[in-house]
């Protein structure tokens, strides 16, 4: 279910300062990524159960973002959608990606790097979250105070989930949303060949990421 605003709403907030604090996290990530080593030996049981958890949870930040876009795609700022993933949490896309961020310091077989990860990512997202909210509540008053008051703002409650028998979706949000979580996915190729170079000798360990 959505529900679209007549009435005139502050201006919404600006995505561009967040996809900056992600950006450059990733880019410390990646520093961290090619200069270290897990504590855990690289083909050892512990850090293939590490890495296979956190492809796991990869995984499930991509189709699960994909679900999500499928229910607010191309009309996040006009409508209030209320239904599917949305019925269980405010900020789906955000949590999902939450997820992902762990998932990518797991498949590095570092526990350490997945929750600074996780962390950073909830916080950024977190801030995102609030100053969004804020918006809906000033376009959509009363409805989205309700919404709010029985909706978690970021963990999920399975238990509130509800559904809609049709729904129309943007096809171009949808592929894009695709596109973005091929990044996630690449990822995985990517560690193992960095770990195959760090065994190799071709690149330099400098410390150790527990």
């Amino acid at each position: 279910m959505a529900y679209t605003s007549l009435k005139a709403a502050p201006k919404a907030f600006d995505q561009h300062k967040r996809l900056i604090v992600v950006q450059v996290a990733a880019v410390l990530a990646v520093i961290l990524l090619l200069f270290s080593r897990p504590a855990l030996a690289e083909g050892s049981n512990g850090h293939e159960a590490l890495e296979t958890i956190g492809f796991v949870m990869v995984l499930t930040c991509f189709l699960g973002r994909l679900w999500s876009i499928l229910f607010v795609g191309g009309r996040k700022n006009d409508q209030l959608v209320v239904s599917g993933p949305f019925s269980m949490t405010q900020n789906p896309l955000y949590f999902f990606s939450t997820v992902g961020a762990v998932g990518i310091g797991l498949m590095f077989g570092s526990v350490l790097a997945a929750a600074m990860l996780g962390l950073a990512s909830f916080l950024v997202f977190r801030f995102t979250a609030r100053k969004e909210a804020e918006f809906l509540a000033g376009k959509f008053g009363a409805v989205h105070a309700a919404y709010a008051q029985r909706t978690p703002r970021f963990w999920p409650n399975p238990l509130l989930y509800r559904d809609e028998d049709q729904w129309l979706f943007s096809t171009g949000a949808l592929r894009r949303t695709f596109r973005d979580g091929l990044y996630f996915l690449a990822l995985f190729p990517v560690i193992e060949a960095v770990e195959y170079a760090r065994l190799s000798g071709h690149l330099p360990t400098l410390f150790t990421v527990y």
